[in-house]
């Protein structure tokens, strides 16, 4: 592609925006040399790079790549003996991280379902090609505390040194304190200070106590009133200082040779990292460009067929731009775009050329999903007014300039956009022009799409098979443009409305509409109807599918009311079942304790105290049986079959144990429709009774007691409940949410102690849990846990 077609189609201008979204400076030259691919295998990759981008991130966020630094010529320098200097072994150290977290950054733990359910083919080897160096790394890191200090046990010679260099300053400042505080030298110090001249310890002395004060002269004031002399009596011990300044020095060199040894040991290591790191902070960044742009994937072809689908120019307003579908080289080859001035045609056409450009260098594009584009081995472009002064050309000699480099280069699978074409001289001559460059193209099965004011081009498409007019709509009242494409219909240029609408007198209107011919005339008027019925169709469209959508809501909302009074009336049947099984269980239990007891009675007590235990056990029976009844009372025959139903009769439905109103009385088969709340069944009126003559709707009296309710809630959950909770690897939200489900299952199934499961970690999830356990009224107590019960890994609460 020709540089000049790039920033005429501003694709610059979104690689700019590509490279701002990059981290790393590799990256970002990696995005700015982005160019449009040929190759549809190379684009399908491309494009299939980019969504797997897009999907990580909305899944596990932005790649972290903060801190990445270029290390090739450091690591080129150390391969062949060089020195690295602490700022370069910082830089690979910083490096050598940034491995490491992205390399966490896919490897984090995962369910078998989540592992199953995310698929990265093409990203995930990359991931896996990454290599640690923890050992570098972490050698880099204790050595050197920042780029331009090194720690003292980076070595045992320079922890030796230093330690020596404290005692040796130590020492100086003894002597010097001594001097500046002693009565025979105050009078001949200008101030009682230490301070360091030439890198020795000097003190400041009068101009006139020269002769008086033994040491060295290494300064003086800017006035010559005072003179840093070195004093006699640290000069040897300055001179210490100095050789041991110099033992350090080496000993930092000898540190810093070794680091860049280890490096040198890594270095294909590390410039392997450097490449695959450079790959994913591009195809990153063109996932990062994605999701800004509210991007898709498009589908591409080799047949030349175009589809835009909802198209926005992502250099637009967001907030403001029109959508628009555009299409070409299905049924069209060449697609003529009419309509007023700043309509949106020459929008439309470079939304066209530059999503083409943009597909084929694998971004995705700002429209709907399953837009389709083909793919082309050039895209060429004539687009704004290119007069220039400096080379005699006009307006019109510039466009054809252009026109004839462009069917020189073109092939027949190149897209060709042309904007005014044959503006900018005689019309009728630049008219024939224009026909004639298009019928050429057409010819040739080029795809072509033009933007123009000619009415003889609208007639040559309406006229020309693989030719379609299109249009922007324009709204005359507004005197604004909607943007909106419209393809099959020729535009208007409106300049009679819009004058009238401006004020200009309805004088020079009329006058100017009988200079314009009558087969002119007739042809606006054409495009006029046409106009009129597009609206009418579009209109009637927008309602059906207005209406269609609101009867597939309306079928989906009953299917999913069918669905849930099927699932509800499965759960109230199996609820009910193991209710009464537990009432039998309970009762049986009962009765055979009570039976036991009665024949240990029955051998060693009185009359008196045998029929007492035969009353109790009759006591607890019946209350059983009571219960019994109650939980089962839907599934026993204890009801008459209503012999006549009317509209408006109240029923009980014993297969819902819901009480309902007679819609249609029974047919010959005993089928009867009966609404239940805000449903309407068919059901037999075998399963039918009336309310007012049997009585068995369901009320408190015959429901079991609340005790024995709770105690079967208890029951069922103390034999479910587990004594332990694990949330490790939960977000925050998740984990309390869980714990507090559990604490209040717990707490019904009475169990006096539980362990929570949070893991060390951050602290963040145990320090909620805590949060959630001191405010909740079922804890008495809770605690960390001790040596050989997980310590700070799980939390014992005591239940209250």
């Amino acid at each position: 592609m020709r540089e000049k077609v790039l920033a005429t189609l501003e694709y610059t201008k979104i690689i700019k925006m590509l490279t701002d979204k990059a981290v790393s400076t590799m990256g970002k030259e990696r995005c700015g040399t982005l160019a449009p691919m040929t190759s549809l295998d190379e684009i399908t990759r491309a494009q299939r790079e980019t969504s797997e981008a897009v999907s990580m991130i909305i899944k596990r966020g932005s790649l972290p790549l903060g801190g990445i630094r270029d290390v090739h010529e450091a690591v080129r320098r150390a391969a062949i003996g060089g020195m690295l200097s602490m700022d370069e072994l910082v830089d690979v150290g910083d490096f050598l991280y940034v491995v490491r977290k992205a390399k966490h950054f896919i490897e984090f733990d995962l369910s078998e379902k989540e592992r199953e359910e995310e698929n990265f083919p093409l990203l995930a080897p990359r991931f896996s090609a990454l290599q640690t160096a923890l050992a570098l790394e972490k050698e880099i890191t204790r050595c050197i505390l920042s780029r331009t200090e090194m720690a003292d046990d980076a070595s045992a010679g320079l922890h030796e040194t230093r330690n020596a260099i404290k005692i040796a300053n130590a020492r100086i400042k003894d002597a010097l304190n001594a001097i500046i505080h002693s009565q025979s030298h105050k009078t001949m110090l200008q101030d009682a200070i230490i301070t360091i001249r030439a890198d020795r310890y000097c003190v400041p002395v009068k101009q006139e106590y020269r002769a008086s004060f033994s040491g060295i002269v290494h300064d003086q004031s800017a006035t010559g009133a005072t003179l840093f002399i070195e004093p006699a009596a640290v000069v040897e011990l300055n001179n210490k200082l100095k050789e041991l300044a110099a033992r350090e020095k080496a000993e930092i060199e000898k540190i810093l040779m070794r680091l860049s040894s280890l490096t040198a040991e890594n270095g294909d290591l590390i410039l392997s990292n450097t490449e695959i790191l450079t790959d994913l902070d591009f195809i990153f960044a063109k996932g990062e460009l994605s999701l800004a742009m509210k991007g898709s994937e498009p589908l591409f072809n080799t047949r030349g067929a175009i589809h835009i689908k909802k198209g926005r120019h992502p250099l637009l307003n967001p907030e403001t731009v029109v959508p628009t579908d555009i299409r070409l080289g299905e049924s069209f080859t060449a697609l003529l775009i009419t309509g007023p001035n700043t309509g949106g045609k020459t929008v439309s056409l470079k939304t066209l050329g530059l999503f083409t450009l943009m597909g084929q260098a694998g971004l995705h594009i700002a429209a709907f999903d399953n837009s389709e584009l083909a793919v082309f081995d050039g895209v060429f472009a004539d687009i704004g007014d290119e007069q220039s002064i400096e080379q005699n050309l006009s307006t019109f000699s510039s466009h054809m300039k252009n026109i004839i480099k462009i069917l020189a280069e073109v092939t027949d699978n190149s897209l060709v956009l042309l904007d005014e074409l044959g503006a900018g001289t005689d019309p009728t001559e630049g008219a024939a022009l224009a026909v004639a460059i298009l019928q050429y193209l057409n010819s040739r099965g080029i795809r072509t799409a033009v933007t123009t004011h000619y009415s003889e081009l609208k007639l040559y498409a309406l006229a020309t098979s693989g030719v379609e007019n299109a249009s922007c709509e324009f709204d005359v009242e507004t005197l604004r443009p909607t943007y909106r494409l419209l393809i099959g219909i020729p535009g208007k240029s409106n300049a009679f409305a819009i004058s009238q609408k401006l004020g200009l007198p309805d004088t020079i209107i009329a006058g100017a509409k009988e200079v314009v011919s009558h087969e002119d005339a007739r042809f606006e008027d054409v495009i006029t109807d046409l106009e009129i019925s597009r609206k009418n169709v579009e209109l009637e469209r927008e309602r059906a599918q207005q209406f269609r959508g609101e009867a597939e809501k309306l079928a989906g909302e009953l299917e999913a009311q069918r669905a849930k009074f099927n699932e509800q009336r499965d759960k109230i049947l199996l609820k009910a079942r193991e209710e009464a099984r537990e009432i039998i269980r309970a009762a049986k239990t009962a009765a055979d304790e009570l039976s036991r007891e009665f024949n240990r009675k029955l051998a060693a007590s009185s009359r008196k105290e045998m029929q007492a235990a035969r009353e109790k056990l009759n006591e607890r029976l019946s209350i059983a049986e009571a219960a019994l009844e109650a939980q089962t009372l839907p599934k026993r025959v204890l009801r008459s079959i209503p012999e006549v139903l009317r509209r408006g009769d109240r029923v009980f439905v014993h297969t819902l144990s819901q009480s309902g109103v007679v819609e249609t009385p029974p047919d010959a088969g005993g089928e009867t429709l009966v609404r239940a709340g805000i449903m309407k069944i068919r059901v037999n009126k075998r399963d039918l009774s009336l309310e007012e003559v049997d009585g068995l709707v369901p009320s408190a009296a015959k429901r079991p007691e609340a005790g024995a309710v709770s105690h079967s809630v208890r029951a069922d959950k103390s034999r479910s409940i587990s004594p332990e909770l694990d949330i490790r690897g939960c977000s925050v939200t998740e984990g309390l949410e869980r714990a507090g489900k559990y604490i209040d299952d717990a707490y019904l199934a009475s169990t006096g102690q539980v362990v929570i499961i949070h893991g060390k970690g951050t602290g963040a999830l145990r320090s909620a849990v805590h949060d959630m356990l001191r405010r909740s009224p079922s804890v008495k107590d809770y605690r960390l846990g001790t040596f050989g019960e997980g310590e700070s890994g799980v939390t014992i609460v005591e239940l209250a």
